[in-house]
């Protein structure tokens, strides 16, 4: 197993980038790495030894899973980590420069993909995310 990881700037104050990545009713908007999947429903406890879970569909309806885990430390504005259902482990950690948030995200790679599907699909879900917020932060500030 090798340690993937994926990253994106945002242009968004780190309080706003934050409270969109993990609220469920943004989470919903921007977690899915394709547009023929969607997150039709999330739940996030997020503290230590809280739990998450975010049900993916495939929006034709022929395959649908929960994207699920448990908070293994949770530093506000700055830090996440998790362990999986699968006891895969994720880092994503966020770094505020002016009015520029990085989150870096690494993760624990699985063997049903290959490491460049499994980059190429958590990259974008980032990329949703950038997309997501950058796209709210404007129309609010318009």
């Amino acid at each position: 197993m090798s340690t993937i990881t994926v990253s994106a700037d945002i242009n968004a104050p780190l309080e706003y980038v934050w409270k969109l990545f993990i609220k469920p009713e943004h989470i919903i908007h921007w977690n899915a790495a394709s547009d023929d999947w969607e997150t039709t429903s999330a739940t996030n406890d997020l503290r230590n030894g809280g739990r998450f879970s975010f049900h993916m569909a495939a929006k034709d309806k022929s395959f649908d899973f929960n994207f699920e885990g448990q908070y293994d430390e949770v530093r506000p504005l700055r830090h996440i980590a998790y362990t999986l259902g699968d006891n895969r482990k994720v880092s994503t950690t966020f770094f505020e420069n002016k009015n520029v948030v990085t989150i870096v995200q690494s993760f624990d790679s699985e063997t049903s993909h290959s490491e460049e599907q499994q980059h190429s699909g958590w990259q974008a879900i980032l990329n949703n995310f950038k997309k997501y917020v950058e796209t709210q932060f404007q129309q609010k500030n318009a």
